[in-house]
């Protein structure tokens, strides 16, 4: 069974099912000439080195930091190829982003732990009890904290995907309106692993949509909604 064209288990259309399953040579001064001291040469050549050696700290650093994230597209055993932990992938346009959580290769239905289709952004956090992990046409996956850090908005889009509470979306009451042909779902839950046992709330909406988003929520997922405010 190929990753495109899955329809995700989190879809949910046209019924609110509460469990439903429904994220980057220095400067000698005086006397630096070739006549001068020694002194003056030791200091250049230790500027030098600390320089270099600067340059290969930050280089380390940023091995290290592009290791914390893998590719949008592939397939990747989980404890190997990457490590259990939350990711998020961002910036997906048109649905096309999918991904799964499964607890074997055999690509049966069976296998399958989660899974979505992406508009916007995802987080999904993998347990070391997954074996692997297929994306297909996500922008790249970074690794991100237990708890996200951020600046927090009273706005979002309706349609940009999960928000992670108190990083990405403030706590509050969010009101959507304009929707229509119950094409709004949303969804709080309590964390990043797209179960049925995540899922605190959710919700298709025609017309107004008001959402109470807790401070003890982790995420707030929206699709096909208008553009959330905060109104209290």
């Amino acid at each position: 069974m190929g990753m495109k064209g899955k329809v995700a288990l989190g879809a949910v259309v046209g019924v609110v099912v509460i469990g439903v399953v429904s994220a980057n040579a220095g400067n000698n001064g005086d006397g630096g000439t070739s006549g001068g001291t020694d002194k003056g040469s030791s200091a250049s050549a230790e500027r030098a080195a600390g320089a270099k050696k600067g340059a290969k700290d930050t280089g380390k650093a940023e091995v290290a930091e592009k290791k914390a994230a893998f590719a949008g597209d592939g397939d990747f055993q989980v404890g190997s190829d990457i490590k259990p932990g939350t990711y998020r992938t961002t910036g997906n346009s048109d649905g096309m982003c999918y991904w799964e959580r499964a607890k074997d290769a055999s690509g049966e239905m069976d296998s399958l732990l989660a899974n979505d289709n992406v508009t916007g952004t995802s987080y999904v956090t993998l347990k070391a009890t997954d074996k692997l992990f297929k994306s297909s046409d996500c922008n790249d996956w970074e690794a991100v904290g237990e708890k996200a850090q951020g600046s927090p908005a009273a706005r979002i889009s309706g349609d940009g995907g999960m928000f992670a509470v108190g990083a990405d979306i403030a706590p509050g009451t969010y009101k959507s309106t304009g929707n229509t042909d119950d094409s709004c779902y949303w969804e709080r839950t309590k964390d990043a692993g797209h179960g049925v046992e995540s899922i605190l709330a959710n919700d298709n909406v025609n017309g107004t949509a008001v959402v109470r988003i807790s401070a003890s929520d982790a995420y707030f997922k929206t699709n096909g909604c208008k553009d959330w405010k905060k109104t209290g």
